[in-house]
């Protein structure tokens, strides 16, 4: 059995769906793992540490795929329409596993079934007890909520803490955290730790808990919607119009004393909703500082730019593209645990061969295509979406 770890094509994108460690897991299984030169360089990874784990380092991306029972990536493979078609490259019948992100990129899914591979996306992981160590898209987002408050205090014009000199006190920073899922509480806990007093808005009151936890202020709406605002993966749902009034005037008001807000709210296979409008930034602080967490999706500030910082109305917007490739080193290092856990009980170790459990609930919410169709209910409309 071969596993195929290539190097990562897309421009932003530092990551690599391996380390040192779990090679040495996989080739400790009696399992060949080819991992392509300089895939690594962008995490710290140097070829090196992989061949002293074990892997063997091919040159190009056409011999890492070339046999591959098993390909790992970190985002989802690149078309023919975005300059080079990855999927061309695999062999028919592989297994591919990534952060597909399946829910915004069907055509590309219907892709892998015409290709005959079995696909997985571990975004579509289920959020239950067995799966956490298998869960991607928070260990990504833990750190990426990490990363996004130390941009914002890099960007902010003053100190983070309360300072007190001979010469006056310095008043601690206000913070605000729009959505408190993963990222927006490791946000706040680093806040926190950065010594700036902190709030946080939610629509699911059951984080309320959570956020007041960790030292912040839990800013909520009042409204009888409230009670049903989680999916059962605890995702947020999108809420009724009367409840989008409330909840922006409450924010407009609240963001008017901020310094910092950082903002993380996103809805699984639609575009971010729009939480910060120009008006909001028109009324903040002069030299207030926004990290817009959720621009890849469109952006909770409709004056967010990918991949750039921008000042509107003495604003500073930073748009944010690949928060976690940021951190590469440890973002990696997380993942590749989690495609670990997730594959090893795939494989038979007497065989040395994949032997999937098709009725296993981890391997049923996480699979997109099978046999040469795509067997997913939140694509095929037998399942939400």
């Amino acid at each position: 059995m071969k596993i195929a770890v290539p190097k990562e094509v897309r421009a932003d994108e530092t990551r690599v769906a391996a380390s040192p460690d779990m090679v040495k897991k996989f080739v400790g299984m009696g399992i060949d793992v080819a991992v392509q030169q300089g895939a690594g360089k962008g995490a710290n990874m140097p070829d090196s540490v992989f061949r002293d784990a074990g892997a063997s380092i091919t040159r190009t991306a056409k011999t890492t795929y070339a046999d591959a029972d098993l390909i790992l990536k970190v985002r989802r493979p690149m078309s023919a329409d975005e300059g080079t078609d990855e999927v061309e490259m695999m062999p028919e019948g592989a297994v591919l596993v990534g952060l597909l992100a399946p829910l915004s990129n069907r055509e590309q899914v219907e892709g892998y079934a015409k290709h005959k591979l079995t696909s997985f996306a571990m975004e579509l992981i289920p959020r239950i007890s067995r799966a956490q160590s298998m869960d991607a898209l928070s260990s990504q987002s833990n750190l990426a909520g990490y990363k996004a408050v130390i941009d914002a205090a890099s960007e902010y014009g003053k100190a983070m803490p309360m300072m007190m000199t001979a010469a006056g006190t310095v008043a601690p920073a206000k913070v605000l955290i729009l959505g408190a899922g993963v990222a927006g509480l490791q946000a706040i806990a680093t806040a926190r730790r950065l010594g700036a007093v902190v709030s946080a808005f939610d629509v699911r009151p059951a984080v309320k808990e959570q956020v007041q936890s960790l030292g912040a202020k839990f800013v909520e709406v009042q409204s009888d919607d409230a009670a049903n605002a989680e999916t059962a993966g605890g995702y947020a749902k999108e809420m009724s119009e009367d409840y989008k009034r409330k909840q922006s005037e409450l924010i407009h008001e609240t963001l008017k004393s901020q310094d910092i807000v950082i903002t993380t709210a996103l809805i699984p296979g639609r575009p971010a909703p729009v939480l910060i409008t120009e008006d909001m930034v028109k009324d903040m602080k002069p030299g207030a500082v926004i990290v817009d967490m959720a621009v890849e999706a469109g952006g909770n500030c409709p004056l967010s730019e990918l991949g750039k910082t921008v000042v509107k109305h003495d604003v500073k917007i930073i748009g944010p593209a690949n928060l976690p490739g940021r951190i590469a080193a440890d973002t990696s290092s997380l993942y590749a645990r989690n495609l670990l856990n997730f594959i090893t009980p795939m494989i038979d170790k007497e065989k040395k061969a994949l032997a999937i459990d098709w009725e296993d609930e981890v391997v049923k919410g996480a699979l997109l295509t099978r046999d040469g169709k795509v067997v997913n209910p939140a694509l095929t409309g037998e399942g939400g979406s």
